[in-house]
């Protein structure tokens, strides 16, 4: 058994990046840990919070539930503060995520790291995907751990979560193709994110493809939990499960120490089985 460690910056995060990686990690036996760096405080906020609860509670306990659907044996929450988009007040919080002392909040997960002797840590890529600044803080926070941790965990393998620009775009051309009509806001995903930059990587600096369409349901009943940020007439669960396999049965990393190629391999953590 092999221990996988997910980090990521808000709760619900963990669904779409990784959720189906955990969820075959954890039926191939491997113990599974979720991190989560913020309290979400700027998701959507739902009609039905009770009167003694916070969306920061709702937040938790959804994130608990799609625990449960992924099969996830362990959730650390840091608790920093959700330092929203890029430009909002919420940036200059004291203890928003962004800000935190990099040391510090690297030192945390990296004594969750050493206590679970990780094999496997996933963060996210350079700019966290699409810019936000809690996703970039992940990337430089999990960076720095790797470092602390080098002498305790000399074999972890740390990978960068991300998105495949290229196939986004290919999936989107398909799906106009089949008559789908996306309207005046479209997305497109060469166009500038929250930081500028454009959605993900381009394929050809990505090292590795993780096959994880088994484990769609797994991961579509991972995003359902999310009820508060995620509606029934979501996109996400409004896709014919056939269609939202295709779509988002492959999840995309570079690994660090291992250079890009000619695209990404098809492979696996665990095992590092190809096919």
């Amino acid at each position: 058994m092999a221990t996988l460690v997910c980090f990521h910056a808000h709760p619900d995060d963990e669904a779409i990046a990784t959720g189906g990686t955990m969820a075959r990690a954890s039926d191939e036996g491997h113990r599974v840990v979720l991190v989560v760096a913020t309290d979400g405080i700027h998701g959507e906020r739902p009609d039905d919070l009770g009167a003694d609860e916070s969306l920061v509670d709702r937040r938790k306990a959804e994130t608990m539930a799609s625990a449960e659907a992924l099969g996830i044996h362990r959730v650390e929450f840091l608790d920093y503060h959700d330092s929203g988009m890029t430009g909002w007040e919420g940036n200059g919080h004291d203890h928003a995520f962004a800000n935190a002392d990099l040391d510090e909040a690297a030192g945390r997960l990296a004594q969750i790291l050493r206590d679970e002797a990780a094999d496997v840590l996933t963060i996210y890529d350079w700019h966290g995907g699409y810019g936000h600044p809690d996703h970039i803080r992940v990337h430089e926070v999990g960076c720095r751990a790797e470092e602390l941790v080098a002498d305790d965990l000399p074999a972890l393998r740390v990978v960068e979560s991300t998105m495949n620009r290229d196939d986004m775009r290919r999936g989107i051309e398909s799906a106009k193709e089949q008559g789908l009509d996306f309207g005046p806001d479209e997305f497109d995903p060469d166009g500038p994110m929250d930081d500028g930059n454009p959605m993900g990587t381009p394929e050809a600096e990505i090292t590795l493809a993780v096959d994880v369409a088994d484990w769609a349901e797994r991961k579509r009943r991972s995003i359902a939990a999310h009820r508060s940020q995620v509606t029934d007439s979501s996109f996400f669960l409004q896709m014919p499960m056939d269609a939202f396999a295709q779509a988002f049965g492959t999840e995309w990393f570079i690994e660090h120490g291992r250079a890009a190629g000619d695209g990404p391999r098809r492979g696996w953590f665990f095992a590092d089985q190809t096919g």
